[in-house]
């Protein structure tokens, strides 16, 4: 009678879960590795080719300069030589030619002045024998002497100065002598004693050579 009792429901045992299980397990336990595929025997035996190698055969490649071509390049190297001597040539030239321009400039402003100067050079001497003349308490005395100064520091500012002469030794290329006297001692000797007109430089040239009078 109990084999024939009906079971509980809820109390069945899973039998297909367990076996499921089971199968599962023995499937994992079962599986082989997969082996590596074997490389193709080409790709593993072919090294590669080193970079250097690779630049040498690229040099090696290259073909070798004809006769022509070197002919063109020597043609050429000439060429820029010749250009190259012919521009030097020209910047010298254009340097000298622009010295040349700016002290000819320089001159032409100097002879402007200097033409000025001279004309004005007899007033001076006037004006130096009207000074020396007229007494010391002379009221126009006073006032000439202020007009030469004047005039004076005007030509100064345009370059020209007084020569100092008296003392001075003897030099043909600043005096003119126009007479001699005898020297009272060896010192005085080819020394300027007296001063007759006074020189004048512009701008550290000779403008007038003074007139003197030489102690000999």
């Amino acid at each position: 009678m109990d084999k024939f009792k009906k079971e509980e429901p809820g109390t069945e045992k899973p039998v297909a879960e367990e076996a499921t299980d089971e199968e599962t397990v023995d499937q994992s336990e079962n599986v082989e590795p997969v082996a590596d595929e074997p490389m193709d025997q080409t790709e593993a035996e072919a090294p590669e080719a080193a970079p250097d190698e690779e630049a040498e055969e690229t040099i090696e490649a290259e073909p070798a300069p004809n006769e022509e071509t070197i002919d063109k390049l020597q043609e050429m190297g000439e060429k820029l030589a010749a250009m190259q001597d012919k521009y030097t040539r020209l910047y010298a030239d254009f340097e000298n030619y622009r010295k040349h321009a700016t002290q000819d400039k320089i001159d032409l402003q100097l002879n402007g002045h200097k033409e000025m100067a001279k004309e004005i050079l007899p007033v001076l001497d006037d004006m130096e024998r009207a000074i020396a003349a007229m007494p010391d308490n002379n009221e126009a005395k006073d006032g000439v002497k202020l007009i030469y100064d004047k005039m004076l520091s005007i030509l100064q500012k345009k370059g020209v100065k007084q020569m100092t002469t008296i003392g001075e030794v003897f030099d043909a290329a600043l005096h003119d002598a126009v007479t001699q006297i005898p020297a009272q001692d060896e010192a005085q000797k080819n020394k300027v004693f007296d001063e007759v007109q006074k020189g004048y430089y512009i701008n550290d040239k000779v403008l007038r050579h003074a007139k003197v009078v030489v102690a000999v």
